[in-house]
């Protein structure tokens, strides 16, 4: 892998943040192997095999914001599993859910998840009374 140095104006909230015993800015200094040697075993996997075509471009368009340094920009995403890295922190990524784009604003503590985390596939089902908007076999409860 290769280093990207990256500017990131670091909110003072986030400044305590470690994770595995480092820094937010140590991170965003830190060459890509390294970090990629403090994720889980799962995470460290997949990135070490290489990133697909779809994430490459991801990264590509989060690094083309980054450069611009534009306010409000929300990259809108259909990988839903792309590791959250370090330089993404401080962006608003709209993750495809299947139906919608679910933005997801980046913090620290999301270093090393998945986007797709982030961004439910499916809601919970909620049932009303019988008759309106129930199931069939609830449908012909008896009034009394």
């Amino acid at each position: 892998m290769y280093i990207v140095s990256v500017e990131i104006e670091i909110p003072p909230e986030w400044r305590k943040f470690r994770y595995r015993g480092k820094t937010l800015e140590e991170l965003l200094n830190m060459p890509m192997d390294e970090f990629i040697e403090l994720l889980p075993a799962r995470q460290r996997r997949s990135l070490k095999r290489g990133l697909t075509k779809a994430q490459v471009k991801l990264l590509a368009k989060i690094r083309k914001v980054r450069q611009k340094k534009s306010g409000k920009t929300v990259i809108k995403t259909h990988v839903r599993d792309m590791i959250i890295l370090p330089e993404m922190v401080g962006l608003t990524i709209a993750v495809y859910n299947g139906r919608e784009f679910i933005p997801v604003k980046i913090v620290p503590e999301m270093i090393g998840h998945y986007l797709g985390e982030f961004s439910p596939t499916t809601k919970k089902v909620q049932h009303g009374e019988p008759g309106l908007k129930a199931t069939r076999s609830s449908m012909f409860v008896a009034l009394k």
